[in-house]
Order: structure tokens, then C-alpha cells, then sequence
């Protein structure tokens, strides 16, 4: 008899720890996630922000340099196949973030050739809204940068959360997945070329 009260009392014990620490887990990590994807947000409104200011920045080099349709077009092109993609903070898979970072890459390689185009011109340079914008999308590129270290710390919090025992069983049991980061484009550890 002293026995079966004692295993019965023993497992009761685990199962009330069990409980009290899947609890708390729980709640952290509904938080953490959240917090990653309030994050998230950021990253994409720094996004946005420079996908706004595109339109601006082009209509003012076409003014001055109306025979380089080719690279305005390529800007505007870029910029509509990266607003065209929509990245919900519940897919940040390492394929999907990605995928949207190499769109992101598109327009920041055509706005370099814009920049590189703008150059030919002193008159355009000299220009106050261009230097403006030109101020504000450096600003805005300084931003994205910033965000997107703040998202992958944030990730990597959550994932490190996630991972350790015995959260690592009621992150497996409730779907709480790993958050991939944001990493370096293929062949960005090589300086852009600019030509004149």
C-alpha cells in the first residue's frame, strides 16, 4: 500500500511540474513569437518606405536624363516585382525570406545603376528634391539594415527559446517552428562595379 501512494504521489508531482513548466513555456513562447513577428513588420514598413520613394526619385533623374529610359524602366520594374511579394510573419521559412530578399536585391541593384546613371549629370546632382531623396533613401537603406539585424535577433531569440529542454517538447507539441534569419545575398561579399 505505501508503495502505490508513493508512485502515485511521485507521478502526481510530475505531472504538476509538467504542467506548471508547460505553462510558462507556453506563454513565452506565444510571446517571443509574437515579438518576431512585430519585427517583422518593421522590416517590411523600412521595405515599404523605399519602395515609396522610388516613384519620386525616377521622375526626377527622367527630367534630366530622358534617354535612359532603360535603366528607369528597370527600376520601376524591380520595385513592382518586389511589392509583389507578400511575406506573412507565419511563413518566415528560409526559402520565402529568401525568395523576398532576392526581390529586395533587384531593386537595390537597379538603384544603384540610377545612382550610377545620375552621376553623368550635374545638373541633376545639383538638384534639390534629387539630393533629398537621395538623403532619404540612403537613410531609408541605413534603416532596413538596422531592422533586419533587430529581426534576425529576435528570431534568434526565439529560436534558442524553442530549442532548449524541456521547452523543446511543448514547442514540438503546440507548432512552434524555428524562424529562418535574414542572410547575405549570393555574391555580396564582392564590391559592386560602377562604370561611367
Amino acid at each position: 500500500m505505501k508503495k502505490g501512494v508513493i508512485i502515485l504521489i511521485v507521478l502526481a508531482a510530475l505531472a504538476l511540474i509538467l504542467y506548471l513548466s508547460g505553462k510558462g513555456s507556453y506563454n513565452n513562447m506565444v510571446k517571443q513569437r509574437e515579438s518576431v513577428k512585430a519585427q517583422w513588420s518593421n522590416v517590411e514598413n523600412q521595405y515599404q518606405r523605399r519602395a515609396d520613394l522610388i516613384p519620386n526619385l525616377v521622375n526626377t533623374v527622367k527630367g534630366y536624363a530622358e534617354h535612359e529610359q532603360t535603366t528607369l524602366e528597370s527600376v520601376m520594374e524591380a520595385r513592382s516585382k518586389a511589392t509583389q511579394i507578400q511575406l506573412n510573419a507565419d511563413q518566415l521559412t528560409p526559402e520565402a525570406i529568401q525568395q523576398y530578399s532576392a526581390a529586395q536585391g533587384e531593386i537595390s541593384s537597379a538603384l544603384g545603376r540610377l545612382m550610377a546613371v545620375a552621376e553623368a549629370y550635374p545638373d541633376l546632382k545639383a538638384n534639390q528634391n534629387f539630393r533629398d531623396l537621395q538623403v532619404q533613401l540612403e537613410g531609408t537603406e541605413n534603416r532596413i539594415a538596422t531592422e533586419r539585424r533587430k529581426f534576425n535577433e529576435e528570431a534568434q531569440g526565439y529560436n534558442a527559446y524553442i530549442q532548449q529542454f524541456p521547452r523543446l517538447i511543448w514547442a514540438r507539441l503546440f507548432n512552434f517552428d524555428p524562424i529562418a534569419y535574414f542572410t547575405a545575398e549570393a555574391g555580396s561579399e564582392r564590391a559592386p562595379v560602377v562604370e561611367f
